[in-house]
């Protein structure tokens, strides 16, 4: 999908790097750089007994979240295969309440240094996403709508950001978590969690806006299980997750996907589209 709009310069990249540039509709994103996030490392804590059960706090995020409104959002992917990464960033907010969302994501530039593609921006809503500058025959002023739940990795990869809801709402299906210490992310006191997050049991508990996309994701993906590394707050807020996704798409893709969260309740506004902006013609892969 997005990702052919992106295409590399020969030589650098060589097969390898036109091999990722292929996969379906996969958009690659580096590891939140530059952005304020901590790099994971997690400094000791005080106290080394766990603050209640991990497990149950990591799967608890998502409620947490709610509870909190909304929040300001930067994600980053990072996708690897034969030596060759691609990468990708995207900012803007999200509304856990009423469960949308709006993100500008920025493709990387080519092997020359220079843009080739305009900033696509992306609303987030229960089921759907759409996204303008998508580009492959699209005209500019149209919109193009996808349904995520037909998605096979239910959005999780196909937009060049994981949807912070989804991250979130992955996390429901946490296991064999355990508590590695505080920490600080983007000048916030954390306490640092890792396990493995069970995408189909995620989804039968996930919030009836996000179900249908993790179900798919459940049998799109090629290992149910995910890793993932989740940073709460002092209120059990997640303030950033990163999960660790295995895709096989014309060979194995390794993706890690990070989503930060800051500025707790700053409003998040998002307009559908018109129906007469939605693209109707045939969309290029």
């Amino acid at each position: 999908m997005v990702v052919h709009q992106y295409r590399r310069r020969r030589g650098r990249a060589g097969r390898g790097g036109r091999a990722l540039l292929a996969v379906g509709s996969a958009l690659a994103v580096a590891v939140l750089t530059g952005c304020g996030a901590a790099s994971g490392a997690a400094t000791a804590p005080g106290d080394d007994r766990p603050p209640g059960d991990p497990g149950a706090l990591v799967r608890g995020a998502a409620d947490a979240l709610a509870a909190t409104g909304s929040a300001r959002a930067r994600t980053a992917m990072e996708m690897a295969t034969g030596g060759t990464r691609v990468t990708i960033r995207g900012e803007g907010g999200v509304d856990f309440r009423k469960r949308m969302g709006q993100l500008l994501v920025m493709l990387p530039a080519d092997a020359t240094g220079k843009a080739e593609h305009r900033p696509i921006t992306e609303l987030l809503v229960p089921g759907a996403l759409y996204m303008k500058n998508r580009g492959a025959g699209v005209p500019d002023d149209k919109w193009v709508r996808l349904d995520t739940t037909a998605l096979a990795d239910g959005n999780l990869v196909t937009g060049g950001a994981t949807d912070p809801l989804a991250a979130a709402e992955l996390l429901r299906g946490a296991q064999d978590v355990t508590y590695v210490g505080e920490t600080e992310v983007a000048g916030t006191k954390v306490r640092h969690y890792r396990g493995t997050t069970d995408i189909g049991r995620a989804a039968r508990s996930a919030s009836p806006g996000i179900r249908g996309s993790l179900e798919a994701a459940a049998k799109g993906f090629s290992k149910d299980s995910v890793p993932f590394d989740a940073y709460l707050d002092e209120e059990g807020r997640l303030r950033q997750v990163r999960h660790r996704f295995t895709y096989v798409k014309n060979g194995v893709i390794d993706v890690s996907s990070t989503t930060l969260l800051y500025g707790f309740g700053t409003p998040v506004s998002v307009v559908l589209p018109p129906s007469g902006d939605i693209y109707a013609g045939k969309i290029a892969e």
